[in-house]
């Protein structure tokens, strides 16, 4: 998530009550989580064992909750709760606002755009050229959508990441400040759901098409000309290749990358990441075809073997018994 406006990060240090350990005249320019940093973001880490990571990553500012020698290049914040000052933050750049109309007069539609009843276009979106926003679709603020988008009815676009900081207590929300970008020539059918990333980008690429009922968690990149059946789910921050299919109900985990013109058949479970160029998969954990082929062709011929073994358990008992009463 880039800022609006940079801003020096001893202006944010005496914001969350931080210790600044580094240089204090750097400039904030955006707010991430560590799998999308980039040179001027901040991040956060409050795990030790995430520590390393997150100073050798290409953030240039860290908020956490212990001392320590800082990396050449970054500067560091150190406070009690890193994660509530990151959240807070994110929230003063990235605060709900409440709709006052169906369509916020922020939005930038072009003239072509069909919009039909019971649409909800939030604040600062963006829609393309010749796209088709169809009746009781809602669209949340800052998202970017492009030329010759079709969304069908009743879906939901930018809907708030699924991402917790779990207490032995409760559960807090991370506050999502991201956004959902969806390229030219995207299908979204009946039903879908996608999730804005929790500070980066959830991306749909150019010609990617969707049945009802798809559902794709934050900070998701899908790529070009991908299908995807009906019910199919992706994980937060999995990365999918161009090309690739899912058959229906296919379930995908979080953090893992599908490769290009993948296929994956229906029902599937995708728990790691699995190569593209054309190799076909199925099952759950999800295997290459041919190998789950073979596997649950063994699998029918277990009953046959097992009667098999028995017979020769029995015909070693009678042969027992006959070296015994020799």
């Amino acid at each position: 998530m880039k800022l609006a406006q940079p801003i020096p990060v001893r202006v944010i240090a005496e914001k969350i009550g931080a210790e600044i350990i580094g240089d204090p005249d750097r400039i904030v320019t955006g707010l991430n989580e560590i799998h999308k940093v980039e040179e001027g973001d901040m991040t956060f880490v409050d795990i030790p064992k995430y520590f390393d990571a997150s100073l050798n990553s290409a953030a240039t500012f860290v908020i956490m909750n212990q001392r320590t020698q800082n990396p050449e290049g970054k500067t560091l914040l150190v406070c009690e709760n890193p994660f509530e000052a990151y959240n807070s933050l994110v929230k003063e750049q990235r605060p709900f606002v409440a709709l006052t109309s169906a369509i916020s007069d922020s939005a930038k539609i072009h003239p072509s755009v069909i919009i039909e009843p019971n649409v909800v276009v939030g604040h600062n979106v963006e829609i393309g050229e010749g796209s088709i926003i169809q009746a009781n679709t809602t669209i949340v603020g800052n998202t970017i959508i492009g030329k010759n988008v079709n969304i069908h009815p009743n879906s939901v676009i930018a809907s708030d990441a699924f991402y917790y900081k779990r207490y032995e207590s409760h559960h807090e929300k991370w506050h999502s400040g991201g956004r959902v970008v969806i390229e030219d020539d995207v299908e979204i059918g009946a039903c879908c759901t996608i999730n804005i990333g929790v500070s980066g980008d959830t991306f749909i690429g150019a010609g990617t098409k969707f049945d009802s009922q798809v559902h794709i968690g934050h900070g998701a990149v899908v790529g070009r000309n991908c299908l995807f059946a009906a019910q199919v789910g992706i994980g937060g921050k999995a990365i999918i290749e161009d090309g690739v299919v899912l058959y229906g109900q296919v379930g995908v985990a979080q953090n893992i990358t599908i490769g290009a013109k993948a296929v994956v058949l229906a029902q599937s479970g995708v728990s790691k990441s699995i190569e593209g160029n054309g190799k076909s998969y199925f099952g759950s954990p999800a295997q290459e075809v041919r190998d789950m082929y073979r596997q649950l062709a063994m699998l029918r011929q277990l009953p046959e073997l097992m009667s098999a073994m028995k017979r020769l358990e029995k015909l070693e008992e009678k042969l027992g018994e006959k070296k015994s009463r020799s």
